[in-house]
């Protein structure tokens, strides 16, 4: 016998019986759940040392149902996963494991929302991430979690670093199952041709029989293995008292695995192995492709304030000391220098600098921020030390809050998901309705078992959902396959049919029509100079204006020599100042200068451009105007998706005359400036009260909260990791031309789906009756059935041939 060591209380057991857990790397085994819970807990509360300091000493096991109904309610848990809301109720964020699609969503709902103090359950298909909240002092979280796993499910409080983990297995598991089903399928196929071949022109009994034991063999894994995932949806589905799509998909592939093998071993009937492995496959297919594009396993939230300090540098009198950012109280007065981030919302009282506004504002040119201006959490500080006092607390801050907007936004749940898995109960519960009516009527007039029998499968295989299942899946694969090649990335493939019904295109300004780097667009010569100075000067520094200089110069003239610069000082908020070959060398903002005594005065063309002077010794010798510039192709493509009847609105966080010239340039009616992110998210919800639907593209962390409130949320593949991971839609090459094709190929995509559905209808309204009335036998069934799928994929290939035209 092979003995295996429990990994939590030591003791040895048949390797047999032991619990393989697949999440740890290399897999750890335990005796039973109760070791495996206790070994979990204490890997996330980080006491794994606890085995190390054990050495070699054996445990008694604990006992199963402690650890299932004790352990969440413990203080230490409660306090570190349990958040109260501002009711007084218990609110958690759990990891569901096991849902494969919106059935397994809309079965979790239903069952925990019918427990007694359940008060609101939601969960994110997308990342099978749970929101529940709970009156604990009506039920207990143990309660929920039990309940959870009762129905076949299993749970634990949200880890982001094992989401992506997880959602690689799930992917993994499902290609094997997929590769499985594609195999025996293709061999199958062949087999059945000559089988149908040999029906209507004769064939050996003995060579028949061969041909009929390799349709088993074939047809049994894929029943088993890439069908499991039918099976147990059926089975809980069942154990609490619905029908799903899973158990549909399940009793027809059953009952002809069932009826084949009787007919194989009997002799008496034909078997239909073929459509056992077709049923199974062409469905799973359909499943795999939403695991493929899902959006990713990690908590949106988590990368929004990922990159920020959790500790501030509190000044109290002469002395200065580190406090989190959750115990600073209102009226603390707070440090920051050059390269700080801004956690907590506050007013500037000493001091004053250049802000990166552009996570919050989507403000393409740092701002300057003085005594008395208001600093908003999620802003950089470029290059000044500044002290400012707390007006807000850290949960009552303007980027924890959008964290809050966000985690509501991203919980709501589309009315159209909903009335899918309504739609999946009633049609599989309708099917098995008629499939039982006809198998009662057919034994009643016939007396036979066998007879009644086959007509039944008849029904359920004719009906089984193969056409109506691909006439989605084939038509978006098709549709992603196109959008791909065109640098256009849809997370899943529904987004394509939410997309094709929006009739409004919001757009932001910054890295979404213009590049998002500010270039010289005016330039005036005041006085002779050498260029070599301006672009030594302009190289000396990172900001944006610098550097936006620094490229015009390199582009512009070849005659450059390098400069070394002596005695560079930076200029807070201002500008850099150096000698260089005795001369005394002056780059920056207006503000700069005026302090300096150079005069400033711009011209006309100068007043909608941000500006950089410089100055030689005291003398202003060149003025630079520089615009974030338009995408390539932006213009035209603007005008394309207007002749699409789509109305363009563009939100931006810049200067209204800024904004109003970029929106000038491209043909844009409709927009509006100087907006900080909720304003941008109250602007989409102010459309939806309109009744627009709304599709949303932006590039930063300043656009993730509007990105949220939309129906599809684009994003630009240079964009933040934050607005990509919120996003439905990624253009991988940053072109506006993108966004007409996605809404195109979409368009179409959706044009065929509503095709394919009509005809899967057509073909179920005139088959099942025919199927019913004893028409149509079981072999035929599958016939019909893969017409169908081949009518439906062959019609699916239209959208290719169209959309070569764009």
């Amino acid at each position: 016998m092979n003995t295996k060591r429990c990994d939590h209380c030591h003791l040895e057991y048949d390797t047999s019986l032991l619990l393989c857990d697949t999440h740890f790397n290399p897999p750890k085994f335990f005796c039973c759940k109760g070791c495996q819970g206790v070994y979990h807990l204490l890997h996330e509360e980080g006491l794994d040392t606890f085995y190390e300091k054990m050495g070699e000493t054996t445990l008694e096991p604990p006992r199963e149902h402690l650890e299932e109904s004790s352990r969440f309610d413990l203080e230490g848990f409660v306090s570190k996963y349990v958040k109260k809301t501002s009711e007084g109720l218990s609110e958690i964020s759990l990891i569901i494991e096991g849902i494969h699609c919106s059935a397994c969503v809309w079965l979790n709902e239903k069952v925990l929302s019918r427990q007694a103090g359940v008060v609101e359950v939601s969960i994110n298909y997308s990342n099978h991430k749970a929101k529940i909240v709970w009156d604990d002092s009506v039920i207990k979280l143990s309660r929920i979690i039990e309940t959870i796993r009762s129905i076949g499910y299993n749970a634990y409080p949200y880890d982001p670093k094992g989401g992506e983990e997880r959602a690689n297995a799930q992917r993994r598991e499902y290609y094997s199952k997929l590769l499985v089903g594609i195999f025996a399928t293709m061999n199958v196929m062949w087999i059945a041709i000559a089988q149908y071949a040999g029906y209507f022109t004769g064939m050996q009994s003995n060579i028949k029989n061969i041909l009929n034991f390799a349709e088993f063999v074939l047809a049994t894994p894929t029943l088993f293995y890439t069908g499991s995932v039918y099976f147990k949806g059926a089975y809980y589905g069942l154990k609490n008292r619905y029908i799903t799509m899973d158990f549909l998909v399940a009793t027809g592939a059953t009952l002809t695995y069932v009826f084949s093998l009787y007919a194989m071993f009997t002799k008496n009937a034909e078997v239909y192995f073929d459509s056992v492995t077709m049923i199974v496959t062409f469905v799973f297919a359909g499943k795999y492709l939403e695991v493929l594009s899902k959006k990713k396993a990690v908590d949106t939230l988590d990368a929004y304030g990922s990159s920020l300090p959790t500790e501030v540098m509190v000044v109290l009198g002469d002395e200065k000391i580190l406090k989190r950012v959750e115990s600073v109280d209102v009226g603390d007065v707070i440090e920051i220098k050059a390269g700080d981030k801004v956690v907590i919302d506050g007013v500037i009282l000493h001091g004053e600098g250049s802000f990166d506004m552009s996570r919050l504002s989507g403000e393409s040119v740092p701002v300057l921020l003085r005594k008395g201006d208001k600093l908003l959490s999620g802003s950089l500080c470029l290059d000044s030390v500044i002290r400012y006092e707390a007006k807000q607390t850290f949960s009552s801050s303007m980027l924890t809050r959008m964290v809050t907007l966000l985690e509501d936004a991203l919980s709501k749940k589309p009315l159209i998901e909903k009335f899918a898995n309504q739609l999946s109960g009633y049609f599989s519960s309708t099917i098995l309705f008629l499939a039982l009516c006809t198998w009662v009527f057919w034994y009643v007039q016939e007396g036979s078992f066998e007879k009644a029998l086959i007509v039944a499968i008849s029904v359920i295989v004719i009906a089984c959902p193969c056409a109506l299942s691909l006439a989605t899946p084939v038509a978006t694969l098709v549709g992603l396959g196109l959008a791909a090649k065109r640098g256009v990335l849809f997370k899943e493939a529904g987004f394509l049919e939410s997309m094709a019904k929006c009739d409004t295109l919001v757009l932001d300004k910054t890295g979404t029509i213009t590049k998002g780097t500010p270039d010289v667009v005016e330039m005036k010569v005041l006085k002779e100079v050498d260029f070599s100075l301006i672009y030594a000067l302009a190289s000396a520094s990172n900001h944006p204006m610098s550097q936006g200089v620094r490229r015009f110069v390199k582009e512009h003239e070849t005659s450059l020599h390098v400069k070394s610069l002596e005695q560079v000082k930076s200029i807070e908020a201002k500008g850099l100042q150096a000698f260089c070959e005795g001369h005394f060398l002056m780059g920056g903002n207006a503000k700069m200068m005026q302090e300096a005594g150079i005069e400033c005065v711009l011209e006309e063309q100068f007043h909608a451009l941000s500006h950089y002077f410089f100055a030689v010794d005291g003398e202003l010798v060149a003025i630079f105007g520089l615009k974030d510039s338009l995408k390539e192709n932006a213009k035209s493509a603007i005008e394309a998706l207007k002749a699409l009847g789509l109305e363009i609105v563009m939100l931006s966080g810049d200067h209204k005359s800024v904004t109003h010239v970029i929106a000038k340039e491209v043909g844009i009616a409709h927009f509006k400036a100087g907006l900080l992110p909720d304003e941008k998210a109250d602007y989409i919800e102010a459309l939806h009260k309109k009744g627009k639907k709304v599709v949303m593209a932006g590039d930063g962390i300043n656009d993730t909260l509007a990105l949220s409130k939309s129906e599809i949320a684009i994003a630009m593949g240079s964009g933040a990791d934050i607005a990509l991971d919120v996003s439905d839609v990624i253009l991988t090459n940053d072109s506006v031309k993108s966004l007409y094709d996605a809404f195109v190929i979409s368009r179409m995509s959706l044009k065929v789906i509503k095709e394919n559905l009509a005809f899967s209808l057509l073909y179920n309204i005139i088959t099942i009756p025919l199927a019913m009335s004893g028409h149509i036998i079981p072999l035929f069934a599958a016939l019909s059935m893969s017409l169908s799928s081949l009518i439906v994929v062959g019609n699916s290939m239209r959208i290719k041939m169209v959309l070569k035209r764009l």
